[in-house]
């Protein structure tokens, strides 16, 4: 009898142990919800084994940029001689500030145009993110790439040049970036068009060559210009790569500036990316191409 008593708390046990090793493991397979984190880290490693299994694609992106620096270059030895080589320096970080900015703009825009095409824009509306700050790190992302891209440009446009540019990489990477944040801006508010009107693709090609205008913009005879995109960022990194001003030695009113105008543009984008999508979904053609 004893034994019989002594043998059923025992045997009532192991059951408890079951259950607790079997709550255990549904615990540890139940989902996460996703973080932040996560996300920058997914479309970071996307970027990665894009560029990694299409490297044609990215080797043809370099070559044909560097095929109209020689154009630009070789054009300007035979038509301006001596003054070409007198300003070769300023062309140099001018072309450098414009692969940048082309490959930010066209990050966002031609991304959320091929989207469309592809029929995968669903895909971001539903995320638990949203679609803006899923199009902003995937921006971001190719941005990153493109900052390694246009350093290869560079690169060979110094070696072929023979220029000698000051290149402190603080510097150059936090004034560069501020810079083609506005551009980030830009190529928000051109997706959300996109979104809205579907094929606009050539209006959105020659707005690339506006960026021409706003690098080389004259901030010191038209000061107003420094409130433009680029402007403000093209004169301040002419002055860093060329002159071999530091961060610190800029004035601060010169960095607030800069600031400013790169989140007002990116808030000025991000509001009409907003406004566009809303209307396309109002008007029952988010999916539609």
């Amino acid at each position: 009898m004893s034994g019989d008593a002594s043998a059923g708390p025992a045997s009532t046990a192991e059951p408890t142990g079951d259950a607790d090793a079997a709550d255990g493991a549904r615990a540890t397979d139940d989902p996460r919800p996703a973080t932040y984190y996560h996300l920058a880290r997914a479309v970071l490693y996307r970027e990665f084994l894009i560029f990694v299994r299409y490297p044609a694609n990215a080797i043809g992106g370099i070559v044909v940029s560097l095929f109209f620096f020689a154009a630009l270059f070789l054009g300007g030895q035979l038509l301006a001689g001596q003054a070409l080589a007198d300003s070769i320096e300023g062309i140099v970080v001018g072309y450098f500030l414009w692969t940048l900015s082309v490959g930010a703009y066209s990050s966002v825009s031609n991304d959320i145009g091929s989207e469309v095409q592809w029929g995968t824009l669903e895909r971001h509306i539903t995320t638990p993110f949203g679609f803006a700050p899923v199009a902003l790190l995937k921006g971001v992302a190719k941005v990153v790439r493109t900052f390694l891209t246009s350093a290869v440009i560079l690169a060979v446009m110094l070696v072929a040049t023979g220029t000698r540019l000051s290149l402190a990489p603080v510097t150059v990477v936090v004034v560069a970036g501020l810079s083609i944040v506005s551009v980030l801006g830009l190529g928000f508010a051109a997706g959300g068009v996109t979104v809205l009107y579907k094929r606009i693709g050539n209006w959105l090609n020659l707005l690339q060559f506006g960026f021409v205008a706003l690098i080389s913009a004259p901030v010191f005879d038209l000061p107003w210009t420094r409130v433009l995109p680029l402007a403000h960022g093209s004169a301040m990194l002419q002055r860093v790569m060329v002159d071999g001003v530091r961060l610190w030695e800029f004035p601060l009113a010169d960095l607030a500036l800069l600031v400013a105008v790169a989140v007002g543009y990116l808030v000025g984008g991000y509001l009409v990316f907003q406004y566009a999508t809303g209307r396309a979904r109002r008007l029952g053609v988010l999916g539609d191409y």
